[in-house]
């Protein structure tokens, strides 16, 4: 006999932190994520064409908004990453806000400082980069007017 479905827990626990982040306003207040920088992205499938929502911590560069496609130190890209490069134009909602925003991937010199940027603020993206060859992408999300 088979444990729990993980894909399961993992989408509960996603829903329990997007109601949570759109109760309190944009803030998270209860599970791993509590009192963190979170944002949702709302990105367009990159197969489906269908809207496709995750929480994701940030950082901000200025005006942007930096994410790190990390999926953990997976040796592939999250979902989310393969969407926005297909369809860059996204949807964010941070803080009590939601506006459309344009996904660009850093290129290197730019990856590397905003990924240790990332890191100084939420240390366990530097284990995420160890556990994976990959070179995990760093994604700035700027507002469209």
């Amino acid at each position: 006999m088979s444990g729990p479905d993980p894909r399961a827990a993992y989408a509960a626990m996603t829903a329990a932190l997007i109601e949570d982040f759109r109760t309190h306003g944009g803030q998270v207040t209860a599970g791993p994520f509590a009192n963190r920088s979170v944002l949702l992205l709302t990105t367009t499938g990159a197969k489906s064409g269908q809207p496709r929502l995750v929480p994701l911590v940030y950082t901000r560069d200025g005006d942007r908004y930096v994410i790190v496609a990390s999926k953990g130190g997976s040796p592939t890209h999250p979902a989310w990453y393969l969407n926005l490069v297909a369809n860059p134009i996204v949807t964010v909602e941070v803080d009590r806000e939601k506006f459309k925003a344009r996904a660009a991937v850093a290129g290197d010199a730019e990856r590397d400082r905003l990924y240790a940027q990332h890191a100084a603020t939420y240390p366990g993206f530097n284990d995420y980069q160890a556990r994976t060859s990959r070179r995990i992408p760093v994604v700035l999300l700027e507002r469209l007017s």
